[in-house]
């Protein structure tokens, strides 16, 4: 939904106290939309939404309704596959509030954001305007799986490549990294993202295979881009029970000699939600490879069981805190209190701080405000092909 018009944008409000279905019309009203109706329950709702699909561009809803509250509404407004915009509108506390938006987004709803009672139209008009305004499109929508026989005849050629998304150094604002992200060019549906082969490759036990073809792809992208005189970091990622393989070690360090990389130039970011499956061999091969010079960084933070644990035991020197922390920061009480507490806990570790998925100028601010030196997302840069990436850099100015 791109820059919709006032006058035509249709909503529907969801409340059983007719006082406040009233008052919210009226604020609306105020703020200039017209085309508005109520329901005086989640049941009447979902009839509306049934009779008229495709037609309501937003929803606001109560959470606290008798019979069928409001997360259970948000669930079956999802099974109709509802695609607009959806605010909440509750005199439940904060935490309750951020719970149920966390929630809707996982059922892949719109969500715009959260209210608290009583309404007020300054609240109300600061979620609309965000509506109004162009925003980044997502990288992917939801996708079909590709099949077996394709993954497999295509994981060692042309269909499997890579990506690049910017690293900014929030101190410079320069660009001083980037992280590799893997797609598939399939030659009927176009470039899908890991969401449509990953699961597979994980089925079939082929995460070792696809992780080097990333990594040699990456490692020989570093190599051609130091040749052109471009020093950038490279992160790439790996499940941590990877560094036990046998010999993978020395497939790292070889292919970084090969191609002309410094090690110190290469970030293996670690999967944290893993749990290390040999304990003792996996830590003995990532201190070896931290003696060697690379860079390690604990991926997602946050989002595991034992990150904690993780990060007494292995030697990181980077931390990356999970866009589910860093985007929206600043409106969402208990993520902000995370990615506060994981950059501090950083600072005192003495390691570098990313802030990973900032999508706006105020996600930006709150992980510089904290002292995370790099940011990265859709703010700064979408992931784009590494001959996109230098016609970027040399326009590049900063992120605002």
């Amino acid at each position: 939904m791109a820059s919709p018009d006032p006058l035509t944008l249709k909503f529907l409000v969801v409340d059983d106290e007719s006082f406040v279905r009233t008052l919210t019309v009226r604020i609306l009203g105020m703020l200039g939309y017209r085309n508005i109706d109520t329901a005086e329950n989640g049941a009447r709702a979902l009839e509306l939404l049934a009779a008229k699909p495709d037609y309501f561009d937003i929803i606001i809803c109560d959470l606290n309704m008798p019979e069928m509250d409001g997360v259970e509404f948000m669930r079956h407004a999802a099974d109709q596959n509802f695609s607009g915009g959806f605010i909440f509108l509750s005199g439940e506390d904060t935490r309750l509030l951020e719970s149920a938006r966390d929630l809707a987004r996982a059922h892949n709803l719109n969500i715009l954001g959260a209210i608290p009672k009583p309404l007020k139209p300054d609240a109300l008009r600061e979620l609309l305007d965000k509506l109004m305004t162009p925003r980044k499109a997502k990288p992917f929508e939801r996708q079909s799986s590709i099949t077996e026989s394709e993954l497999r005849a295509g994981l060692n050629g042309p269909e499997l490549f890579v990506v690049f998304q910017p690293k900014v150094n929030t101190a410079t604002m320069s660009v001083d990294g980037v992280e590799t992200l893997v797609r598939w060019k399939h030659a009927e549906r176009g470039i899908l993202g890991p969401g449509a082969f990953l699961p597979l490759v994980e089925m079939l036990g082929l995460m070792d295979e696809l992780t080097d073809q990333v990594y040699l792809k990456a490692i020989r992208q570093a190599g051609e881009w130091l040749a052109a005189g471009h020093r950038l970091s490279v992160s790439v990622n790996f499940p941590v029970n990877t560094f036990v393989r046998p010999g993978f070690t020395d497939f790292l360090v070889d292919t970084a000699q090969k191609e002309g990389v410094d090690p110190a130039l290469i970030v293996l970011e670690v999967t944290e939600s893993q749990v290390m499956q040999n304990v003792l061999d996996c830590l003995e091969v990532l201190v070896r490879l931290r003696m060697k010079k690379f860079g390690l960084s604990i991926d997602d933070f946050g989002t595991g069981q034992s990150s904690l644990e993780q990060l007494k035991r292995i030697p990181f020197n980077e931390l990356k805190i999970d866009r589910a922390f860093v985007y929206g920061a600043s409106a969402e009480e208990s993520a902000r209190a995370i990615l506060e507490s994981s950059a501090e806990l950083a600072r005192k570790l003495k390691l570098k701080i990313v802030a990973e998925g900032a999508e706006s100028r105020a996600d930006w601010d709150i992980a510089a405000k904290n002292g995370c030196h790099y940011v990265q997302g859709y703010f700064c840069a979408k992931p784009m092909p590494a001959e996109q990436l230098l016609k970027f850099l040399s326009g590049w100015k900063g992120p605002y």
